[in-house]
This record gives C-alpha cells, structure tokens and sequence, in this order.
C-alpha cells in the first residue's frame, strides 16, 4: 500500500497553514506562515501539477507502473487546495486582520479606503510607481500582442468608449520593481498598510482618460517550470510521460488565476487571448501572491519570535585554526541551533594556508553573496588546485549558480558541470594540505547546502573529519565525478564508509533493514530510527513493511511526502511517522539502525525517493566518532518526544497532534537548551 505523494505534500503544506492558524505564535511569524503556504502551492502548480496532470490522462496499465491506480486523483488533489484555500481565507479575515487590527495595525485588505489616505495613494502612484506600468489593449486573439509573465501581477480592464464600444486592456502590477505594502500616515494611532495593487486600482483613471472603466479584475498566471521527468522515472516510462506532456508542450500555463465574480464571457476572451484551457482555470480571490505577507511592514512592534542567537563551538572559535582542531576530533555541528561560522572558517582558512593545495566541493544551493564561493576564489587566485561540481539543474536556482560558475571559471577555479541525466545533489567537500613531506586532508559533509544564508533557518548538520577511510572514499568520489566516463565500470567503485546513490546506497540500506529484522526473529530488541524530509521510494517502504511485520519497531519522522501507510495490522502496524513543522524548517537526515551503544548512525544528503536513490549522486555518511554518535540519537530522541509541533500520521494518513503528556515539549528548543549547556 503506498499513499499518493502529491496528496502526502498536500498534508505538509496544511501542517505550515495549521502554524499560522495557531495562535500562540507571534503574529508576524504566523504571517510567514501563510507566506511559505502561498509560496509552497506556487511551486506545486508550476513543477508537480502538470505531471499530475499528463499521468492521470495515462492509460490504467501505466499508472499501475508508477503504482498510481486512482484515477481521480486529479480531482482529489483539487479538492484538498479549495479545502485548504479556504482555511487560509477564514485564517486571514478571521484571526489575521483582527489580530493585526488589535497592534494597531490597519491593513487595507479588500476595504474602503480612508479618505484621508487618498490623496497619500494619488501621490504615490503619480511619483513612485507610474514610470512602471504598461497599458496595454488585448485584441482577443491567440499568440498575437501580449502575454502574461510567469508568477507577475495583471489588472485586466474593462473600457468603454463614448460611443459604447468595450474593450479590454491589461496592466501590470509592478510589484518586482517597487514594495508590495506601502505604510500610510498614521490616523487615530493606527497604522495603515495598502497593497500596491490597490495603489494601481485607485488610480486607474491616469491610465485610461476619457473612457469609462466597467470591470477590474486580478490575474495571475503559473507557467510549467521546466520538469526533470527523470528525477522520478526511466526507460520507456519517461517517455510515454514525456509525450503526454509535450501535448501540453512545457512553459504553457498551468495555473491562471482570476478574481472570483469575473464575467464568464470574460474568462473565454481571456482563454482565448492566453491560448490557456479552461481547466487551467481557477478562481481565487482579489490578491495574489501572497508569499509577499512575509515583507509586511512590523512598524517595529515585538511581533516576532524572540531572538536565538546561533551557539558559538567555544573549542572551534577560540583556537583560531580549525585544522589543528579536526587533528584532535571531529567536529559535528547542529545547525541552525550552532553557528556555521566553523564552515567559514575551514574554506576561509584554506584559501589563505599556504599549505593547501587542493580544495573539492560540490555546490547545489549557494547563498546569492556566499562567502564560501568567495573563498575558493581566492583559493584559486593564491595558485591552488580548486575544484568546484556545480549542479546547473538546481531548480529555481539555475540563474545564480549559472552567474557564480562564470565567475569562478574567470578565477580560475575548475568547474565540472553533472551530464544530462544525474544531479549531484550530495554535499561534500575536501581539502587537501602538504606540509613537508607529510600530506594531511580534512572532509566536510552536510545535510544541507553549503549555504550561509539557508544555515541561519534550516535544520542539517555537518560533519567535520579527518577519518582516513572517509577521506579515502571521498577522494575517489570526487575522482569519479571529475572522471566517470575514463573509469571502470561504476560498480567497481567500492564505498563502505560512505553510503552513496547509485553505487552503495539502496544495498546498504536494505542491508541495514535486514539486520534489524534477523534482530527481531531472534527474539532481541530491533529498533530503526529515520529522520528525512521525503520518504516515497517503494522498495524500500516494502522493505520496511517487511521488517515491521517481522517485529522491528520503527520511528520515522517525515517532513513532506510520506507515501509509506502506519499503523495498518498486518503490514504497518510497528511503524509509527511524526511530521514536524515549527519555527526552523526541518532539513536534516539522520539514520539509526539498532540500539543503544550497538547503534548504527549516519546523516546525509539522501532523502529516500526514487530520484534521490536512482537518479541523484547523493553522500551519506557512517558516524564513527562515539561521541557524535550520542549527540545524533539525543537529537533525535529529543524530536520524537516532541509533543508540541509534532504530529502523528494516522492510518488515512491525516495528521493528529499528540496530547499524551502534561508537560509541553518543544523539540527545536528542547535542542538548543541541550547544545547551550555545552558551551
């Protein structure tokens, strides 16, 4: 039994709305809350809805073959967004503009305006915003005259002339050159807050004198992102999805959004003018793009959460040389709970170390001023042998990892590009030093990106080591990915300290399982602790099921997608999964095979899906250092007894908050109070 995916996702993005509704969150954080769910449904219609879409139009012997045998579920997931956009609408009217309303806060949102703020409204279009907008008429027909941008703001206008003519125009809501809030002048101690869009509502009569203006209605249109069918499928399968999408044909639009009460003799021009289907067609409200709610105007006000500063590692900072350190011990960082200035450091320092010759890393997200990327550039000027694998198909990412790798190559840093069908997606690193005679490296490996900015907000954590059998493997990753096509075979490549995908990973994995499960049919305690964002590849959900029914009791803490059924006797009755969403987005993977001192540990980049496992170069690593090892089972202990942001997925796979002890237990904090006492 395998649940569906897209539905699974569907439940973590009401597990985000769920946060905003709650009310013991701070306001602007609850703001943010809507803002990731605005923002998260976005990227589902531009990336995952399409493919819903052309897969459910598939013929039943097909769908079989993705394990996908409903086909409704295309009205089953439109279903679960209407549910859920309107829980976000009764969120916002109901608790949001009350609350807001209560700090003195007055957010114009679908109401008159004042008439004290018109003339302010007036002003600001006529010197802030005019030199940005483009009228323009619509003439009705198909593929000639304008097109909507991806994910931009319109007004579609209705004209009509002295003599009676109608006609329609379109007009931009510029809200990526100027703000999306503008704050008014204060009235009875208030302050107030207009969208832009409203701002262009006020003052559309600049734009079209001598016409009377009938109608003005929001628009927005989602185009395809350009799909990786092959992160999911291969062989003769991708193609029969690949030609069902290209009847769609990729960067048409999959979502166009227009404001409810919109004539319906309106909405086929505009079908019509856009070349859009009518299923493509939804109705929403008077504002879109509502991940801007995360730049509303706080005015100041303690509105937030209370400020957590990242815990500096005392023994890291205070020596000043973080290889002698890694010469003594690994190092093993909690982010975002500790600093990453560690990370920093160790890039920082071998730019400068006159001893290094060699840096290696792979780079999937970076932070869009990095200083990581900053210092291999350096690194590569001061003569030292810098090599970079950066991933180009990082979706959404493209455009700044294309600008930084020219950068690099104009610095002189080696840059090896993935081929077509894989994505690097491990996050690694290597350096090497030569002192003398002697040769020393040091390895970094990390759950999340070597990103500085993501580090502030995500969980992940990131090993530091100088293990020879890791650095020895790692090595010869690295040699595979600069050079795969002049090696042998990839299965001649051996890995041991390290799990990687399409190598090691899944036997590795299953080997883990069968362990556990020869653990229980002999009667001893078997125990399998995974913490991931994504669990949705079947044959190692079948192999957990196995290992269930043999006795193994088995945790797992989901983040996302679950396709994988709990509590179901007979099949899943020994697993249990939690979802955790809460202040910090929850990113790492950790993977406890056993129990107590026997345990087996290992964090990574791998989250357990079919592309990950498949079609992905991912790095997980064994943790060998005892006393890292204690700390990844405390954290994880410390999620599961999370009785405050957690929730259990329950047999129909809805989500039940967990009121089994008196006593709150907040994970996320429960962890920082634990690294803070280290210190």
């Amino acid at each position: 039994m395998m649940y569906n995916r897209d539905l699974s996702w569907l439940g973590f993005n009401l597990r985000v709305l769920q946060e905003a509704a709650d009310a013991d969150i701070p306001l602007y954080e609850r703001l943010k809350f809507l803002s990731i769910f605005s923002s998260n449904l976005d990227e589902f219609f531009r990336v995952r809805y399409p493919e819903v879409i052309a897969l459910s139009s598939l013929g039943k012997k097909t769908r079989k073959e993705i394990l996908e045998t409903d086909k409704n579920i295309t009205e089953k997931i439109q279903d679960e967004i209407n549910s859920q956009l309107n829980f976000f609408g009764s969120v916002l009217h109901q608790q949001i503009l009350p609350s807001l309303k209560e700090n003195g806060i007055i957010f114009y949102y679908d109401q008159p305006i004042c008439k004290e703020h018109l003339s302010e409204i007036r002003e600001i279009f006529l010197s802030n915003i005019l030199s940005f907008i483009q009228p323009i008429y619509l003439d009705g027909k198909s593929g000639k005259g304008f097109m909507p941008e991806n994910n931009k703001l319109y007004f579609v206008i209705t004209l009509e002339e002295k003599n009676g003519t109608l006609q329609q125009a379109i007009v931009n809501i510029p809200s990526e050159k100027t703000k999306r809030f503008f704050s008014l002048t204060p009235l009875n101690e208030n302050n107030y807050v207009i969208f832009l869009d409203d701002i262009v509502r006020e003052n559309l009569v600049y734009l079209f004198p001598g016409l009377k203006i009938i109608g003005v209605y929001s628009i927005k249109l989602n185009r395809d992102a350009e799909l990786h069918l092959e992160d999911d499928y291969g062989g003769n399968l991708l193609k029969r999805i690949e030609r069902r999408l290209k009847k769609r044909a990729f960067g048409l639009p999959s979502r166009f959004l227009f404001q409810q009460g919109m004539p319906r003799n309106l909405q086929m021009f505009l079908s019509a003018a856009f070349n859009i289907a009518s299923d493509d067609m939804f109705a929403g409200g008077r504002y879109h793009n509502l991940k801007d709610l995360a730049h509303f105007p706080d005015f100041n006000k303690p509105l937030h959460y209370p400020i957590r500063k990242p815990l500096a590692s005392a023994h890291v900072m205070n020596s000043g040389d973080i290889f002698n350190i890694l010469l003594l011990d690994d190092i093993l960082l909690h982010l975002p709970y500790q600093s990453y200035n560690p990370v920093l450091s160790f890039f920082n320092q071998a730019a400068i170390d006159i001893n290094v010759t060699d840096i290696y890393i792979t780079l999937y997200r970076v932070a869009e001023e990095s200083h990581i990327i900053n210092a291999l550039i350096s690194a590569a000027k001061n003569g030292k042998n810098v090599v970079a694998f950066i991933e180009l198909k990082a979706r959404f990412d493209e455009a700044n990892n294309i600008r930084w790798s020219r950068t690099m190559k104009e610095a002189g840093v080696k840059l090896i590009y993935s081929p077509a069908m894989i994505k690097v997606h491990s996050k690694i690193a290597l350096v090497r030093k030569k002192k003398g005679g002697a040769k020393q490296s040091f390895a970094v490996i990390s759950t999340g990106n070597f990103n500085e900015t993501t580090a502030q907000f995500y969980t992940d954590h990131v090993l530091m080591t100088t293990d020879k059998p890791i650095i020895k493997e790692l090595r010869v990753l690295f040699k595979y990915l600069q050079h795969g096509h002049h090696l042998k075979k990839d299965n001649d490549i051996q890995f041991h300290s390290l799990l990687v995908s399409r190598f090691n990973m899944n036997e590795a994995l299953k080997k883990l399982i069968d362990k556990e499960i020869a653990k229980a049919k002999c009667g001893e305690e078997a125990l399998i602790r995974i913490k991931v964002n994504n669990l949705e590849e079947p044959g190692l959900i079948n192999h957990l099921y196995e290992a269930s029914n043999a006795g193994v009791t088995i945790n797992l803490i989901v983040r996302s997608i679950c396709c994988l059924v709990p509590g179901v006797e007979g099949q899943s009755a020994n697993i249990v999964v939690k979802r955790i969403v809460d202040r910090y987005l929850e990113h790492s993977r950790i993977l406890i095979f056993g129990t107590k001192e026997n345990a087996e540990v290992m964090i990574g980049s791998a989250d357990l899906m079919t592309r990950n496992l498949y079609y992905r170069i991912e790095a997980d690593v064994k943790i060998k250092n005892e006393n890292c090892k204690k700390e990844l089972i405390k954290y994880f202990t410390k999620q599961w007894d999370d009785n405050d942001k957690a929730v259990v997925l329950l047999q129909g796979m809805e989500q039940e908050k967990i009121n089994n002890n008196p006593e709150k237990i907040n994970a996320q904090q429960s962890i920082y109070n634990f690294l803070e006492t280290r210190q």
